[in-house]
C-alpha cells in the first residue's frame, strides 16, 4: 500500500467515524431539541466566547515557540502565530494525511534543521502538556463538585493532582531532559490556555441562560477535550459530543443542553480556525529573533 493510499484511507476512515458517531448521538436525542437550546444563545455572551477562545489558541501558540525555541528555532512569536493558525486550519479542515502538528513540524525542520526527533518530541510535549492541565482541572472541578458521582472517589481525586504533575515532570526529566528548563513555563502556559477555554464555556454556559450544574457541564468539557485530542475522527467532531452525551448521562444534566455547548463550542473552533485558510494560499514566511 502507498503512503498516499493509506493517507485517504485514514482520512475516509476518520470521516466514517465522524459520521457515525453524530448519527448515533440522534438516535438518543431530538435534534430539535438541540436546535431550540442553540436558537437561546445571547449573541453578547456568545462573542465574550469567543474572544476567550481566541485568546487560548494565543496562549497555546506562545507554550509552542517555547518548545521551539529550546531546541534552537527562534521562531518569531508573530510568525509563529501565523503557522499555528495555518495549523488549525488543517487540522480541522484539511486533515487528509495533512494534520497541522505534522505540517508545523515540517515546516520547523525544514527552516531551521534542529532535527526531525526534537522537533517531534517538542511537538508531543506541547500536547502532553495541555493534556495535563485539562486533567488537573477536571480533578479540581470534580473535587468542587457536589455530585455523588465524584464523592465516591474524592481522596482518589484528591491523590490524583499532585501524582500526574510527577509523572509528567518524570517523564520530562527522562525522556526529553533538553527541555525540562521550561517544564514550569510550559506548565504555566497550559494553566492560562485551559483556564481561558473554561471562561470561554462559562461564557457559552450564560448565553444558552444555563444556571445549574455549571461545574458539572465544565467537567464534561475538559474531559471532553482529552478524548477530541485521540485522533478516531475529524477534528475531533463526534468523539466530542458522544462523550457531551454520556457525561449528561452519568451526572444528571440535561442532555440537549450539553449538546448544545458541544456544537457551539465546535462552531467557534470552525469559525477560528477558517481564517487559516489566508495562509494556505499564502504560506507563512519564518522570521526569526535572536
Amino acid at each position: 500500500m502507498t503512503e498516499k493510499l493509506r493517507k485517504k484511507l485514514i482520512t475516509a476512515l476518520k470521516i466514517i467515524i465522524s459520521a457515525v458517531l453524530i448519527y448515533f448521538i440522534f438516535t438518543k436525542i431530538e435534534l430539535k431539541d438541540v436546535l431550540q437550546t442553540l436558537k437561546k444563545g445571547d449573541p453578547l455572551y456568545l462573542f465574550l466566547a469567543l474572544l476567550f477562545f481566541v485568546l487560548s489558541k494565543i496562549l497555546s501558540a506562545l507554550r509552542t515557540n517555547l518548545y521551539f525555541h529550546q531546541i534552537g528555532a527562534k521562531v518569531s512569536q508573530l510568525s509563529n502565530l501565523k503557522l499555528y493558525l495555518l495549523g488549525m486550519f488543517y487540522n480541522l479542515f484539511l486533515p487528509g494525511g495533512i494534520g497541522g502538528d505534522a505540517y508545523k513540524g515540517y515546516v520547523i525542520q525544514k527552516e531551521y534543521q534542529p532535527g526531525t526527533k526534537k522537533v517531534v518530541s517538542s511537538l508531543l510535549l506541547d500536547r502532553l502538556s495541555g493534556m495535563l492541565l485539562l486533567f488537573v482541572y477536571a480533578c479540581a472541578l470534580a473535587l468542587l463538585s457536589k455530585n455523588e458521582f465524584f464523592q465516591r472517589f474524592y481522596w482518589l481525586i484528591v491523590a490524583a493532582i499532585p501524582l500526574s504533575v510527577a509523572v509528567f515532570w518524570f517523564v520530562n526529566k527522562t525522556f526529553f531532559s533538553s527541555t525540562l528548563s521550561v517544564f514550569w513555563k510550559s506548565v504555566g502556559f497550559s494553566t492560562l490556555v485551559q483556564l481561558a477555554q473554561l471562561v470561554c464555556i462559562l461564557f457559552i454556559l450564560k448565553s444558552l441562560s444555563v444556571s445549574l450544574d455549571s461545574i458539572e457541564y465544565l467537567f464534561v468539557f475538559l474531559v471532553s477535550s482529552i478524548v477530541s485530542v485521540i485522533p478516531l475522527t475529524i477534528g475531533g467532531i463526534g468523539s466530542r459530543e458522544v462523550t457531551f452525551l454520556y457525561g449528561a448521562k452519568w451526572l444528571g444534566l440535561d442532555e440537549s443542553t450539553s449538546i448544545g455547548i458541544s456544537f457551539t463550542f465546535f462552531l467557534i473552533t470552525a469559525l477560528t480556525s477558517l481564517f487559516g485558510v489566508i495562509y494556505h494560499f499564502n504560506k507563512p514566511k519564518l522570521e526569526s529573533v535572536d
